[in-house]
């Protein structure tokens, strides 16, 4: 069963097309990584789900309830937590917990239940009495966590959630995911992390608006056409332009770091090796670019 359905869901500010056709399924109870560079899309999907923007054309449903139909509904029945964290500088974090306690109409009874359960998972127990203001990036990111979940949402959309904080921190934030995710909550998390991706049950790669694919991570990484070999260079771009120049049959190729990717099909290895390449697995990172440039050859086409 599915927690979140779309269909041709489309998203235009004037003629600039922000999202493109994109359907996608999530199932219930999974962690779906959203993925893209900055402005590709990620957020305008995940406001348009949210019920905070109405689609240009197509439409989707979450929890069964229609995007555009039940938007109201939907903001009661998930937890969203932005890219700019919403918390209240001016306030303590008790007072944030309690300012969201009240924005989700959360009984008196359970109130109290429910912060207490909120300081205990963000490790805030001891600073409930700060001012946000003086908490550092990981420990707000906690807290805005802790909000969003507050009301314990069946479905959770987090956008970027890990950026600007530190690797412990971004760490300890997935390990609560984690645990939501195996008490049957829903997650989507958009990112532009490609080592976040790996904790997904499954991936969305999206760029310039598109949906390029969906799938699990090993099936993503089974999916690249041909055998990818690392050649050790300390001058990767004049080795890319050697390549070029002498005609190899190549299938792609790509700095990557402090070496050079060659996807090549199989029986066309030995082409290279008197580069003496390694042949290695391909990386979620690796996938991700050869999609997009199979998207923009498409484009062209």
């Amino acid at each position: 069963m599915y927690a979140v359905e779309t269909t041709g869901l489309t998203r235009k500010f004037g003629d600039f097309t922000a999202v493109d056709n994109v359907s996608l399924h999530i199932r219930q109870g999974s962690i779906y990584g959203f993925l893209g560079p900055n402005g590709s899309g990620k957020t305008t999907v995940i406001r348009m789900l949210c019920g905070l923007l109405a689609p240009t054309a197509g439409g989707g449903r979450v929890l069964g309830l229609d995007i555009a139909a039940d938007s109201e509904a939907i903001k009661h029945q998930i937890g969203y937590m932005s890219q700019k964290f919403s918390l209240y500088d001016d306030l303590t974090v008790d007072e944030n917990l309690a300012f969201y306690a009240g924005m989700y109409s959360l009984p008196r009874e359970r109130e109290q239940e429910r912060i207490a359960a909120m300081l205990a998972l963000a490790g805030l127990e001891k600073r409930r009495r700060e001012l946000v203001a003086g908490l550092s990036g990981g420990w707000k990111q906690r807290l805005a966590l802790g909000c969003s979940i507050l009301h314990n949402p069946p479905i959770l959309f987090l956008d970027e959630p890990t950026g600007g904080v530190d690797p412990k921190s971004r760490r300890l934030f997935w390990d609560i995911i984690y645990d939501l995710s195996r008490q049957g909550t829903t997650v989507m998390v958009t990112t532009h992390f490609m080592d976040e991706a790996e904790h997904c049950d499954e991936i969305g790669f999206i760029f310039e608006g598109t949906l390029l694919t969906s799938d699990s991570p090993t099936n993503l990484k089974k999916s690249l056409p041909g055998s990818l070999l690392a050649i050790p260079t300390p001058e990767p771009m004049a080795l890319l332009a050697e390549l070029e120049a002498g005609g190899r049959p190549y299938l792609d190729v790509y700095p990557f770091g402090a070496s050079l990717h060659v996807l090549a099909a199989p029986d066309k290895v030995d082409a290279f090796a008197a580069y003496r390449p390694a042949v290695i697995p391909p990386s979620l990172e690796d996938i991700f670019v050869y999609l997009v440039k199979s998207h923009r050859k498409e484009a062209v086409a």
